[in-house]
């Protein structure tokens, strides 16, 4: 079974699909999604649409069910707020659908998998050693992946040591011995200091993973969230990779 997992799209229709097709080059079995399909950007309907159509698990993130209406748009402030409310008042009919079927956990092929953690699958950001350790702890699977941070991250529990840290572009990791886990990075707004979209590659077979980072048309993007009239500072991070 070789998986590409990617999170955090947030309606960045551009690097969603300089994604799908660096994952297109060495096509694998199946693709999963941790959330966050929509929220921030300018184009949510259509990245439901291609994310419904290419990946057969995808979890529901904070913005997801904010959007939707299981989170109180309350809940969020300042440039996500208004992201959220704009995303909603453009949203199809077919996109909510599709975002209603959406969880913030399950598990597939043996992996557990969580928006952001086990104990807390829609809103803790696994960001700590004991953010880590806790979620490990929750869970019995070999690997957990996690979303929601926006960072490309891996950590390794072996025996009582924790080790692990940023997964940059090309990282490559032997899943043996241990227990893991892995944050494939973000697609549509990535916090890691790398603009490029992320994504990672398992085989679980072969209990490898690689992590991949992706150029896309950043001012595209930009030109939309301009467009869109939603906050400047959403497209300016862009650039940068914050």
């Amino acid at each position: 079974m070789r998986v590409a997992v990617f999170s955090d799209v947030h309606s960045n229709l551009h690097a969603l699909e300089a994604v799908l097709t660096a994952v297109d080059a060495d096509p694998p079995d199946e693709l999963w999604c941790l959330g966050d399909v929509v929220g921030y950007g300018p184009k949510p309907n259509e990245c439901c649409a291609l994310v419904a159509e290419r990946a057969r698990v995808c979890l529901g993130g904070n913005h997801d069910l904010a959007v939707r209406g299981t989170i109180d748009l309350d809940e969020f402030s300042g440039d996500a707020g208004a992201a959220a409310r704009w995303t909603r008042g453009v949203l199809t009919g077919k996109a909510l659908a599709y975002l209603n079927t959406l969880e913030p956990r399950g598990e597939a092929a043996g992996v557990a998998l969580f928006h952001g953690s086990a104990r807390d699958p829609v809103w803790e950001y696994v960001l700590s050693d004991e953010a880590a350790v806790t979620t490990l702890l929750l869970t019995e699977e070999p690997v957990v992946l996690v979303g929601h941070s926006h960072v490309a991250l891996q950590v390794v529990l072996r025996e009582l040591l924790v080790e692990g840290g940023l997964a940059p572009d090309g990282t490559e990791l032997e899943l043996t011995g241990a227990r893991w886990l892995l944050n494939p990075g973000s697609v549509g707004q990535p916090r890691d200091g790398d603009a490029r979209a992320a994504y990672l590659s398992l085989d679980l077979a072969a209990e490898r993973a690689t992590y991949h980072r992706v150029e896309y048309d950043i001012e595209r993007t930009q030109a939309e969230i301009r467009e869109a009239g939603l906050p400047e500072l959403l497209a300016l991070r862009l650039s940068f990779g914050q």
